[in-house]
């Protein structure tokens, strides 16, 4: 729903100039493409503008042609036909038709080409934005919303795709319409032209009062919608709550309340978007019988002919389309040239710090992790982790607890380098971690979160996940380590069903099955459980603990936990309060210290929760 709300905003660009030319920038891989667009715009443009003029030829013959009848059958002279120069007419015809048929193919091919260069460039940027994505700091995830991101991806890139391929086509040919078409004008009457230019001060007028306030109210219909969707989702989310709690007559009340609102909205929105196309039509109107009357004085006083004044009608009724495309196209433009701008700020944002350590490393290091006076924090004004020590050795379990939101996830968080450490050192074999590329730490790592990831695919492919090459029988066997393989082929379509977005066609126990069954197949050297079996049940949980002193066996673990049951065996417990760690030690070394991990223990054995 983020997306929807963040999509609906009718933002404005901070810098247009210098966004407008960065993103021209992306542009001029196909300069010579553009340059052939334009070409092809100003050509179907001259030759569009061109056909009344030469049309209204056709119509002076015609018109010379029934005077000069007239005029003989007025002498007494018998007529069978009026002397019409019918092959000049046909000649006229002709080449207009031609005309117009070289013009719609001229604007086809430059319509095919700025879509192909519109195309590349969204492509060239999604590429880009993906590119960044991957070089960013976990940091940037965590103070960055989901929804804000995925908008920049999906319809701030729509909308410059869709505004490069139409817009940009439509903003080259309006501006070579209204100069073509004033030009024409004057070619024929400079005074039909001052009367003909009267009303732009009217069209300009309707255009700068009307299409603002219709901006404003679209808006306003943009935020009502996203309102009443959050509804809507947030009820069909939770009907079984809403139902629970009787809130039923509440919730409708309130979707009725917004749809009210949005209605209102929308009303206004329409009414006053659609009076643009009726004031400037009347507009021309008032030009139009202005040039007509004028004009028509004109032909009977022998001043301007007849083909001339139906050219400039034609020109009158075209003269104020630009000035409603241009007003139209503002808005257009300053929208995307936003979007180009929320698109750029991630791109300006600074990359992961890939600053190495430089620390001699430390050979025949007798632990594989070592933690040697680490100090870190998430801001300068509040320290979190101070001069922490701690060694782990090949096949030690290492437990990490404390009460909710002490800070257990952080240490994980250094281990991998999704933060670095802001002083000392953390080892892997005797080398400072910041001294190797993330891909190659991460490699030595399996990971079992709390909250599942898995993605819209079938459950084989989201188990393989954890080891591209491995074979079918790898994954079998993972899974039947995981103790998933039984609630798998008891499935309609077993390891082919497909998993449906958030993978809500399975229980979330059953989820987490799936990912430990990953980390299994993973066969990683280092395992990282956090809070891995807080979503199954105490039997299945039995099982997998049983599986996992398997999986375990001569590998090195981070364990997460919330149950200290689970722990006990671990070599090393780093006990954190309050962001802080407070106490390490195994079980035994922390329960004889009756310290902050005693009271922990204790409060419960006595509530239940160690049984």
């Amino acid at each position: 729903m983020t997306l929807m709300r963040n999509a609906n905003k009718m933002t404005k660009p901070h810098n247009f100039w210098k966004t407008t030319g960065r993103l021209f920038r992306y542009m001029k891989k196909w300069t010579w493409a553009l340059i052939l667009v334009f070409i092809f715009a100003l050509v179907s443009v001259i030759l569009q503008i061109e056909t009344p003029k030469i049309l209204g030829k056709a119509t002076t013959e015609i018109f010379k042609g029934v005077m000069a009848g007239n005029a003989e059958i007025k002498a007494g002279i018998h007529l069978t036909q009026l002397p019409l120069n019918f092959g000049k007419i046909e000649h006229i015809v002709i080449v207009v038709a031609v005309m117009y048929i070289v013009s719609a193919l001229f604007n086809v091919v430059q319509q095919v080409i700025m879509t192909q260069i519109s195309q590349r460039v969204v492509f060239q940027m999604r590429r880009d934005f993906k590119a960044k994505m991957e070089r960013l700091p976990i940091s940037f995830y965590d103070t960055h919303n989901n929804g804000d991101v995925m908008s920049r991806m999906s319809n701030d890139m729509d909308n410059i795709g869709g505004t490069l391929n139409q817009s940009l086509s439509q903003l080259v040919t309006s501006f070579f319409t209204f100069f073509g078409v004033l030009y024409m004008m004057l070619t024929i009457s400079g005074w039909l032209t001052l009367l003909a230019l009267i009303t732009v001060p009217l069209s300009l007028l309707v255009v700068g009062v009307v299409a603002p306030r219709s901006q404003k109210f679209f808006g306003n219909q943009q935020k009502h919608l996203g309102l009443m969707n959050n509804t809507v989702e947030e009820s069909y989310a939770g009907h079984n709550i809403i139902k629970t709690f009787n809130q039923e007559k509440e919730t409708i009340d309130k979707f009725e309340a917004n749809n009210d609102e949005y209605y209102k909205a929308s009303w206004k929105a329409q009414f006053v978007s659609s009076l643009i196309f009726p004031l400037m039509n009347f507009v021309k109107n008032l030009d139009y019988l202005a040039v007509a009357v004028v004009g028509g004085i004109g032909v009977a006083n022998g001043t301007i002919t007849l083909g001339n004044v139906q050219a400039f009608l034609q020109y009158t009724n075209q003269f104020s389309q630009p000035i409603t495309q241009l007003a139209n196209l503002t808005n257009t433009i300053q929208a995307t040239v936003a979007s180009a701008e929320r698109i750029f700020a991630i791109l300006d944002e600074p990359d992961m710090d890939e600053q190495t350590a430089d620390i001699p490393a430390v050979a025949d290091d007798a632990n594989l992790i070592t933690f040697d006076h680490v100090n870190f924090s998430y801001s300068d004004d509040q320290s979190l982790i101070t001069d922490f020590n701690l060694g782990v050795k090949r096949g030690e379990m290492v437990a990490i607890v404390g009460p909710t939101g002490a800070g257990k996830t952080t240490i994980i968080n250094l281990l991998e380098r999704f933060y670095d450490i802001k002083g000392g050192s953390i080892r892997y074999e005797g080398q400072d971690t910041r001294d190797g590329t993330r891909p190659e730490l991460r490699r030595h790592f399996a990971m079992v979160l709390q909250d599942t990831w898995l993605f819209t695919g079938t459950i084989f492919d989201n188990i393989k996940y954890g080891r591209e090459d491995a074979t079918e029988e790898d994954v079998y066997a993972a899974a039947r380590a995981a103790h998933a393989d039984t609630f798998i082929r008891q499935l309609p379509d077993g390891y082919d069903t497909v998993l449906n977005e958030e993978a809500t066609n399975i229980s979330q126990g059953q989820r987490q099955l799936l990912t430990i069954a990953r980390a299994f197949l993973a066969d990683p050297e280092i395992l990282i459980l956090d809070e891995a079996t807080s979503s199954v049940d105490t039997r299945t949980e039995m099982l997998i603990q049983r599986a996992m002193e398997e999986l375990l066996a001569g590998r090195t673990s981070f364990v997460v936990a919330h149950r200290l049951s689970t722990i006990q065996n671990a070599q090393n417990i780093v006990v954190m309060n309050h962001g802080s760690i407070v106490e390490t030690g195994n079980h035994d070394q922390l329960m004889a210290a009756n310290g902050f991990y005693a009271d922990l223990y204790n409060s419960q054995f006595s509530n239940g929760e160690l049984a």
